[in-house]
């Protein structure tokens, strides 16, 4: 089994990607039934006639599906703690059924917790992209990553 990244195994500048992940009819609703019963999430036809265009994922399904990806792209394969919120987010584009997704994150900066010198802090742009290459989604995060070696206080 390959060993877990630590934070010092990421840099200020490097990229990571992961994906794909295709958005099917189904899901859509299924997501906005539960958690966003909006008529353009639930609604083929309503969908057509409204700003959309047709029917689209809920900015919050979009969320959703960017965190699994990122997870089995980034954090499932690092150290991770988690992270202690998101910063912004921001849905550029609809995101319509059959749109395959991908995920791409920078760490614009790093340093380690001056309370918990055991946890390295990344900020961390991330961006969800359809087939086409456009930007759908923009997330800006801190990442918190376990520091290899340092003891837990």
């Amino acid at each position: 089994m390959k060993e877990l990244k630590h934070w010092e195994d990421f840099e200020v500048g490097q990229v990571v990607s992961y994906g794909p992940y295709e958005v099917t009819k189904d899901e859509i609703i299924d997501f906005a039934r539960q958690f966003d019963p909006q008529p353009f999430h639930l609604s083929e036809k309503f969908a057509k006639s409204s700003l959309l265009g047709g029917l689209s994922a809920s900015g919050w399904h979009s969320c959703a599906i960017w965190m699994r990806m990122f997870v089995e792209g980034w954090a499932s394969k690092c150290m991770s703690l988690g992270a202690p919120g998101v910063e912004s987010v921001r849905w550029l584009k609809p995101v319509m059924v059959g749109d395959v997704l991908r995920g791409r994150s920078e760490i614009l900066e790093h340093r380690t917790s001056k309370s918990r010198p055991w946890v390295g802090l990344s900020v961390m742009r991330h961006e969800c992209l359809n087939q086409n290459d456009e930007i759908v989604m923009t997330l800006l995060s801190t990442q918190m990553t376990r520091v290899r070696g340092a003891r837990d206080e």
